[in-house]
């Protein structure tokens, strides 16, 4: 029988040889294995988008770790234990080696297979180094996080001060969707075969938005710099009908499974902005993305344990309404929208995420386990560490507060500021009562309402407290938010 002395398992989110336990990786001793997991691929079903790009990406790996000499064993199992266990006994391997998993199942699972680990450096924040920065804390404020990250990495520093002379600048990056304004291009990547098996494998028609090689990604990131990270900061909040991704850098699934790595990214940003053309604001808005967003989600996914997932601090037990399976069942415009653009192509940047999607479960009371599900099924670039915080933490505020200090929630008032969605919707932002109500207006106020005892002591909520005492129409409002509930449940709003 065949030995190998050293086999190497690449889960589908490390797909990059220069980090983890492919950094030193010999093709004279070394041999790759990639499992495709049948449990896991029905676990990806909702998504043809996701798991298109899932496998397709997985195959381009294997073929040009193939062409760098390397023996790959791309084995189909019905499960990741299975696969490795299969491959281990057939070929007779001494060791099987890993990078540290992304998530605690697999690490779990991993472990109990007796794989060795290498250390996680797909990330720029060790594991060790966030719980030191997280246990000096008394509030996980991100922000705290972000500063030291950028004087620990000196990532736009000028000596021991900001550069641009402020840390942030949140304030500048707000503008809504500007009118009669042409988007730069983006990227339609090349569909090869590859692409093409694995869409007649699965029944899905590939339409070469998302890039599966590393080389595509590449593209993505090179079209980024040069076409959008200049306009990135004043419109990264804005929304509009008008163009799906704005000038969003689109990276975040190459990121997610290792096609690109942080430090790339990062110095190919950076690089760009030495040039002394791009606005500081655009420059700093992405990187507080790359460095401070994405590494302390990471973080708080590991420093908060694997229980974290299953927190409903405000009690919520409403099921997932039928609008997100179908556009087509509601009539609000900015939900509509949002839902469908996610069917076509697995994503929407962070702010239909956060403002509509998140901030409508929270105000609907929808179980946080089955919208986190939803979530995870859906988006393209989703991965359980970066999805369980962003929605269980910053989206439904399941979590008690751990990671934010209020819940993130609005009225049609924001929406209506920061898009295009309310021109000729059947709703008005403005009202809160009525047929004609807009329903995110409705279900604020009656989520203050029904949470006064949680929130009105929280010094960040008093003036929305001092504006719901002061409403006259109370009861009124409880009856609208009630017949919200219930066209929602039947799929009429």
């Amino acid at each position: 029988m065949c030995s190998v002395k050293r086999l190497i398992f690449v889960p589908f989110d490390q797909l990059h040889y220069g980090y983890g336990a492919l950094a030193g990786a010999d093709p004279e001793s070394d041999t790759l294995l990639l499992v495709e997991s049948a449990q896991k691929i029905d676990s990806y079903r909702q998504s043809n988008h996701r798991l298109h790009f899932y496998l397709s990406s997985a195959r381009h790996f294997a073929q040009e770790m193939t062409q760098r000499g390397f023996e790959v064993i791309y084995e189909r199992a019905p499960s990741i234990p299975v696969g490795i266990a299969t491959v281990r006994d057939r070929k007779n391997v001494d060791e099987v080696v890993c990078t540290t998993p992304s998530t605690f199942g697999q690490q779990r699972i991993l472990t109990q297979l007796g794989v060795k680990f290498v250390d996680n450096d797909f990330f720029l924040t060790p594991r060790a180094l966030f719980d030191q920065w997280a246990n000096g804390q008394k509030t996980y404020v991100m922000e705290s996080f972000y500063r030291a990250q950028r004087v620990r990495l000196g990532i736009l520093m000028d000596g021991s001060k900001p550069e641009g002379g402020q840390w942030n600048f949140d304030k500048e990056n707000r503008l809504p969707p500007p009118k009669n304004y042409t988007w730069s291009p983006y990227l339609t990547h090349e569909i090869d075969e590859i692409d093409l098996e694995v869409g007649r494998e699965i029944g899905f028609e590939p339409a070469g938005t998302w890039a599966t090689s590393r080389s595509g990604a590449r593209a993505q990131l090179k079209n980024f710099v040069d076409n959008h990270l200049a306009y990135f900061g004043p419109l990264e909040d804005a929304m509009t009908t008008e163009n799906w991704a704005l000038h969003h850098s689109l990276l975040s699934p190459y990121l997610n499974i290792g096609l690109l790595h942080v430090s790339e990214v990062l110095e190919a940003v950076l690089a760009r902005h030495a040039k002394g053309d791009i606005p500081i604001a655009s420059t700093e808005g992405f990187v507080r993305q790359l460095i401070g967003w994405r590494e302390y989600v990471n973080g708080m996914y590991w420093h908060l344990g694997v229980d974290y997932k299953n927190s409903n601090n405000l009690g919520a037990t409403g099921q997932l309404p039928e609008v997100f399976a179908d556009s087509a069942k509601t009539q609000m415009r900015c939900v509509g929208s949002v839902v469908r653009d996610v069917a076509e192509r697995g994503w929407v940047h962070h702010i239909p995420r956060l403002m509509v999607l998140s901030n409508f479960a929270l105000l609907a009371g929808i179980n946080p386990q089955v919208f986190l599900r939803w979530m995870q099924e859906s988006f393209i670039d989703a991965t359980e560490w970066v999805m369980v915080p962003n929605v269980i933490g910053m989206g439904l505020h399941a979590d008690g507060g751990q990671m934010m200090t209020k819940p993130y929630v609005s009225g049609g008032a924001y929406i209506s500021k920061m898009s295009d969605y309310c021109k000729g919707c059947k709703y008005n932002p403005k009202l809160r009562t009525g047929d004609s109500a807009c329903p995110f207006t409705t279900l604020y106020w009656d989520f203050l309402d029904r949470h006064e005892s949680q929130f009105a002591s929280n010094h960040r909520m008093k003036q929305q407290y001092f504006g719901l005492r002061r409403l006259a129409d109370r009861d009124a409002l409880k009856a609208r938010a009630s017949e919200v509930i219930s066209m929602l449940e039947q799929g009429t709003l």
